[in-house]
């Protein structure tokens, strides 16, 4: 069986005390008790190093990093590259979200967040740790072949690591359109995931020459994207993408996804 939020280890790392009881007060309503605070990312990763909680939830502004920094330290650790990770701050610049998301988190909440935002995201970590894939059973997943194509090692890690598990363990990495073409030409695939913004040639490129011209015409493609321009995003859909699904993306989306996509590609 599954394990409850209530289970749930945390490490909050919040440099402020009042936002931090803040924090407390509302994990604690939802029953969540294994919580370990810190005020700076350093203590923080040192103490993770020895034991790992299942979630860390951090503030963008701490005394020595930023909370972008800190998540791209534990992706690139090891030990800590595999632990969820939740933001919760008003910060709304690309330029320290944007990598955040390619890292891969399991939430970004505002400050002041929803008490119903957090325990949605607490039950996204449940499913990215324990994911439950009687509903992907039937669509034998373990033996797809799937194309991750982003430009971002880190992305590819961490979607990799939420296709993995899924059931899929058969999974090709390709850093752009161009290589995914060029691995198209010579392998079937049976699913292509693809990142939007992309050098050489970018998803919306991507799935509009697989439509086109490419061998595998009817291949599910499912984008996954921080692109928020609403313009950008109708010529996505436009260029023959199957399904959206931003970042940060909840792994229970993801497989609603999937199932949805190659259910209907079974027909």
């Amino acid at each position: 069986m599954q394990r409850s939020i209530s289970e749930l280890a945390v490490t909050v790392i919040e440099p402020s005390s009042t936002q931090w009881r803040v924090i407390e007060r509302h994990l604690q309503d939802l029953n969540v008790t294994r919580l370990d605070w810190f005020k700076e990312g350093a203590q923080a990763l040192s103490d993770m190093r020895g034991y790992q909680p299942d979630l860390v939830i951090s503030a963008m502004h701490l005394p020595d990093m930023t909370g972008t920094e800190l998540v791209q330290q534990m992706r690139g650790d090891q030990i800590l590259e595999h632990i969820p990770f939740m933001l919760v701050s008003s910060e709304e610049s690309d330029y320290y979200l944007e990598p955040l998301k390619q890292a891969g988190v399991i939430a970004i909440l505002p400050k002041p967040f929803e008490a119903s935002a957090l325990k949605r995201a607490l039950f996204s970590t449940l499913e990215y740790i324990e994911p439950d894939n009687n509903t992907l059973a039937e669509l034998d997943i373990d033996h797809l072949e799937v194309l991750v194509v982003d430009d971002s090692p880190t992305a590819r890690k961490h979607i990799t690591r939420v296709l993995n598990g899924l059931g899929m363990h058969n999974i090709t990495q390709a850093e752009n359109g161009r290589e995914a073409v060029s691995l198209m030409e010579h392998k079937l695939f049976d699913f292509l995931v693809t990142d939007y913004n992309m050098p050489e040639m970018d998803g919306k490129e991507l799935a509009r020459h697989v439509r086109e011209h490419g061998m595998q015409r009817s291949i599910p493609i499912l984008m996954v994207t921080s692109e928020a321009n609403s313009s950008h995003l109708a010529g996505v859909k436009q260029s023959g993408v199957s399904a959206l699904c931003d970042k940060p993306f909840e792994p229970a989306e993801v497989k609603r996804l999937i199932q949805t996509l190659l259910s209907s590609n079974d027909d």
